[in-house]
């Protein structure tokens, strides 16, 4: 008897453990990645998004959608069935028309406009309440030591347009990319990275214009790399700065290579609160970038401007192998007395005028020396106008037909590789064939 029932519990152990190795139950089960159909499968992009596990797509068929979409699930694709008939419009009430905060999240083929603060936000930010948040309120920034840098996006084939602070925004965020978009009516700028270190962000291919900065970057750099822009039409076409209000003080190591910074004078833009005006390129208080083979032409005050910010001097910009056209001083080394530069150089640039006189030979990129500092060309700025009155975007090329749910953006391995070396000086009809504004 005592054998038998020795037998019996074994055989009662090896059902218990082969019932532990079944089958996961249906719920708990991985599924395929799925596409969901916006209005067809849910009438809204917000039920959509709610609902999409990680792999899955949100399709969204043209049609103006009047709510802000907020992606907290990793891995979703936001795809939009045709780029300019895909609308999520703000109505000059909502705050946000895409939110991300999650990894690894696309956003393509569609349009946002209309939102009193950003067209699509990237952040790894939240505030006190758990919800996701650019930057700071005017008065403090945000702990990034509570919240590590999101890891991973993609925003591209996006047009941004009427927005009352940034048309893209990453704050915060690394491992990503902004392509083939456009941003216009920024009240701040059109395009905006910001607080991050060891980035690993390319920025490519876009079109900023009638904002009143074309692209710009805050305390962010490490393998950030701003490639084969056109950012033309703007009050001020690009800046480099550093900001006490974010994180990781100061901004340093950003490549600016290969870009059209022309023309930046639009009189119908919205107007920062600085004032700037007629400025191809700003630095301000930034370090160790290396501004390359860009095409910087027709802006009537300065083609590059390097100075402080507040007591943050510039230290270590390379100014090396651009061409300059027709600005009204060609680049400007201009640091104060309370934040003082050093190590900045320039070196191969087609220079017909700087202050102080002859910045490539005073300093060379071969011996950077202590210059004196020149004197930053003062200009009238015309009025601004309202972001919401900036003239709607041109048509921009849409992505075509989605059949299957799109791969999820991997993060740092999907980041695109580019040699700056090997960058060459843009045309000035770079990507003309998307821009609405002519020089």
């Amino acid at each position: 008897m005592r054998n038998r029932l020795v037998a019996l519990l074994l055989v009662s152990a090896v059902v218990l453990v082969s019932g532990c190795a079944a089958p996961a139950p249906p719920e708990t089960a991985e599924k395929d990645p799925a596409i969901l159909a916006v209005p067809a499968d849910f009438p809204t992009i917000t039920e959509a998004v709610d609902a999409a596990a990680e792999g899955d797509t949100v399709l969204v068929s043209a049609g103006v959608y009047r709510e802000t979409a907020a992606i907290d699930t990793p891995g979703v694709t936001l795809r939009g069935a045709d780029r300019n008939g895909v609308v999520i419009d703000g109505e000059i009430l909502r705050g946000n028309g895409i939110v991300i905060s999650a990894p690894r999240v696309t956003v393509q083929n569609l349009t946002v406009r209309n939102a009193t603060q950003n067209g699509v936000l990237v952040t790894g930010m939240r505030n006190d309440d758990g919800a996701a948040v650019g930057g700071h309120d005017g008065y403090r920034a945000v702990d990034p030591d509570d919240f590590p840098l999101l890891d991973g996006f993609l925003v591209d084939h996006v047009t941004a347009s009427n927005n009352g602070l940034y048309g893209i925004y990453a704050f915060n965020a690394s491992n990503g990319a902004i392509t083939d978009s456009y941003a216009s009516g920024g009240a701040d700028s059109g395009i905006y990275v910001g607080q991050c270190q060891e980035c690993n962000i390319v920025v490519s291919g876009n079109v900023a214009e009638r904002n009143a900065v074309g692209f710009e970057i805050a305390n962010a750099g490490g393998d950030l790399r701003i490639v084969g822009n056109r950012f033309a039409g703007n009050r001020v076409g690009a800046t480099i700065n550093s900001d006490y209000q974010e994180a990781y003080l100061p901004q340093a190591g950003a490549t600016f290579a290969g870009n059209l910074v022309a023309a930046n004078a639009q009189p119908d833009t919205p107007e920062q609160a600085d004032g700037g005006f007629g400025i191809g390129i700003g630095i301000a208080g930034g370090t160790e970038n290396d501004v390359r083979a860009n095409l910087v032409m027709s802006n009537p005050a300065a083609g590059v401007i390097v100075t402080s910010a507040e007591d943050l001097g510039p230290i270590d910009n390379r100014v090396t192998g651009n061409t300059f056209d027709s600005n009204g001083i060609d680049s400007v080394y201009a640091p104060t007395a309370r934040g003082l530069g050093s190590g900045n150089c320039w070196e191969g640039n087609s220079l017909q005028s700087t202050s102080p006189a002859d910045l490539s030979t005073a300093s060379p990129c071969t011996a950077p020396t202590a210059l004196p500092p020149g004197i930053i060309p003062t200009s009238t700025a015309p009025a601004g106008i309202p972001f919401p009155d900036v003239a709607a975007p041109p048509a921009q090329p849409d992505l075509g037909p989605l059949d299957a749910p799109a791969r999820p953006w991997r993060g740092a391995d999907d980041v695109p590789r580019i040699d700056a070396d090997a960058v060459e000086i843009p045309a000035p009809t770079l990507l003309a064939d998307r821009a609405a504004v002519t020089f």
